[in-house]
């Protein structure tokens, strides 16, 4: 599956430091428990990543006539 498919799979995730000074995203989902561990670097250098998709994600919404609110579930 690329990056750019509809996908029906749901999954929860979940973000937040270690006690080891690390940045941990959790996926959870039907059969996959999937711990990523990043330093704090890292981590900013994946937030700015999804900040810069999401507003691409907004531009290419506004174009086509949407809100660019979103209509999915964040699982915290």
């Amino acid at each position: 599956m690329g990056i750019d498919k509809q996908s029906d799979i749901s999954a929860n995730l979940q973000i937040g430091p270690t006690t080891l000074g690390m940045v941990r995203i959790y996926v959870e989902g039907d059969g996959v428990d999937l711990p990523l561990d990043f330093d704090p670097d890292e981590a900013e250098e994946i937030a700015e990543e999804l900040r810069t998709a999401a507003e691409a994600a907004r531009r290419m919404g506004n174009a086509n006539g949407k809100s660019g609110k979103s209509k999915g579930k964040r699982r915290d």
